[in-house]
């Protein structure tokens, strides 16, 4: 989807206002029926942050190598513009894929947070940035002589929740909440986005009335399942 920031920025703003449940409902009935990721995608640090932006994939792999960085991480880091969430996937296992500097890093190029299929560290300064970030674990070893980037800014596979794999595109969109994190596909973006904006309004509703005396079983005859 090619538009230009100020109009990717209003859109990753509405999509801040709805939730990833209301999302995948709607997804299912576009007949996109594997795009939430695996339950262990966890805030860090905890608490109801909330993660949207377009993808920027970024791959690496388990693999000896010399101490003294990682040029290829930095590169791909480089590359990241606002509004942008960086895509974190590999083979990684017990290791951190990055940790504060690279945060830091991150969030001066715009970017709007990190989905990681791995590990992260420097949890609690990564924090006080204001940086949202989604990972399966934390650990306090680093990457380098472990694991390496590979490639960035190609299709990359996430674990998923309903598949063993969930396929993440440059471009696609990247939900996280507190009920976890989903992908939308780039050619989905506007329709899910106005029908998750439609069923938000409806929810709304159903809870106004509830709070005024509606019952549920009312609720349900009039509104149906939501």
């Amino acid at each position: 989807m090619k538009t230009n920031l100020k109009t990717r920025e209003a859109i990753r703003q509405r999509f801040l206002a709805v939730d990833t449940a209301n999302v995948a409902d709607v997804l299912d009935t576009l007949g996109y029926l594997d795009q939430g990721l695996a339950h262990d995608f966890a805030p860090y640090p905890g608490g109801a942050v909330r993660l949207a932006g377009w993808a920027y994939t970024i791959r690496g792999q388990m693999t000896p190598y010399a101490l003294g960085g990682d040029a290829a991480k930095m590169r791909a880091c480089q590359g990241l513009s606002p509004g942008e969430v960086s895509v974190w996937s590999g083979d990684g296992k017990g290791i951190c894929y990055f940790g504060e500097l690279i945060a830091i890093g991150m969030k001066e190029c715009g970017c709007a947070g990190s989905l990681v299929d791995g590990g992260i560290r420097d949890v609690r300064w990564i924090g006080e940035l204001g940086f949202p970030v989604y990972a399966r674990y934390r650990t306090p070893v680093q990457s380098i002589g472990r694991w390496q980037v590979t490639g960035h800014q190609i299709p990359v596979y996430l674990r998923g929740a309903t598949s063993a794999r969930v396929l993440v595109r440059p471009g696609d969109f990247i939900l996280a909440d507190e009920d976890g994190a989903i992908v939308i596909p780039a050619e989905a973006v506007d329709q899910t986005l106005a029908r998750a904006e439609e069923l938000t309004r409806t929810e709304h509703r159903i809870r106004a009335e509830l709070g005024h005396g509606l019952t549920l079983a009312q609720a349900l005859e009039r509104y149906g399942h939501v």
